[in-house]
């Protein structure tokens, strides 16, 4: 009998026999597509090696990748097994090539990864894209290690196709705290005050401290044993598309880009092969039909974490 969850656990695991409906809203690409509009705004079902060559390029305006790490992970029915460096190397080269052709000339790349693969893929994207820098986030889960540091940062590589892309810098400052606030003649110097208290919103860094993984009462929660935050992707589609771009994730897993794609007006385009999450992905679209938050996105503007406190700062 399976065990029932607690009232506040939100988890989306729907199986594969209650999640028919929403597979069959997903669809196959069998044959060269000629215009993405066909597919855009859909789940593709399938493997992004065999499915990418069918693909008009030059295409989508933004790629967010989340390929499997060099870990042994089980991922629905399949599982990826830990290879050696330059095994990893070259199936970080054969997807690289997969996708390239499909972005366009302005776009620009996302690859996230953890400390271990970051080696191994910052130096493979360099020979695709521009590399413009690697950001590093705090994601804090992970087991401890008797003879090693906590494994809670994981990183992700920002590329380019060529010098002239997007990036609207406005639509992801951070709100932080004022804690030591700074006044000329009496004025604030470079910060405001309103009803939660003093802050400055400020331009991003590399390093992002106010990510909040997914936890089992949050409603963006799936059983998807790798899972990103919805505020984490949207951070990266804010900066580097514009309203109407098209997103692509060629390992879209429960759907989160193109969940975060579909909130934030772009289209969006996925590629998974699991049936299992395509129909958490497809259950998580519907949703956003109506529920359009974006935890720790408020009015356009990205706050830190347990921002605002019921304390004001002094």
């Amino acid at each position: 009998m399976a065990k029932e969850k607690a009232k506040r656990n939100k988890t989306i695991d729907i199986d594969l026999s209650e999640g028919k409906a929403y597979l069959s809203r997903c669809i196959k690409v069998n044959k060269a597509v000629t215009d993405i509009s066909e597919i855009t705004d859909k789940t593709v079902l399938g493997d992004t090696f065999k499915v990418c060559p069918r693909l008009p390029g030059k295409s989508v305006d933004l790629i967010i990748a989340d390929p499997p790490y060099n870990l042994r992970k089980t991922y629905g029915s399949t599982t990826f097994s830990k290879k050696k460096a330059e095994e990893y190397e070259d199936f970080t080269r054969k997807w690289l090539s997969a996708v390239k052709p499909l972005l366009k000339d302005n776009g620009s790349v996302y690859v996230c990864c953890d400390w271990e693969s970051s080696l191994i893929i910052g130096k493979v994207l360099g020979e695709f894209f521009t590399v413009r820098n690697r950001i590093t986030w705090q994601r804090e889960k992970g087991r401890g290690a008797r003879s090693n540091w906590k494994n809670g940062m994981e990183d992700i590589w920002f590329a380019t196709n060529s010098d002239k892309y997007t990036f609207n810098l406005n639509a992801v400052k951070v709100r932080r705290r004022v804690l030591a606030p700074y006044r000329i003649e009496g004025s604030p110097k470079d910060w405001e005050e309103s009803s939660e208290g003093k802050y400055r919103d400020t331009c991003p860094s590399n390093f992002w401290d106010d990510i909040t993984v997914p936890f089992w009462s949050m409603p963006e929660n799936t059983a998807h044993p790798t899972q990103k935050p919805e505020k984490l992707i949207a951070k990266l589609i804010l900066a580097s598309s514009n309203k109407g771009d098209t997103v692509f994730d060629p390992f879209s897993g429960s759907g989160t880009t193109l969940t975060v794609a579909k909130k934030l007006n772009r289209h969006y385009i996925g590629i998974e092969k699991e049936k299992q999450y395509c129909i958490w992905a497809e259950y998580r679209l519907e949703k956003a039909e109506t529920d359009k938050e974006i935890q720790g996105l408020k009015n356009g503007v990205f706050l830190e974490r347990n921002y605002p406190k019921n304390k004001k700062s002094d």
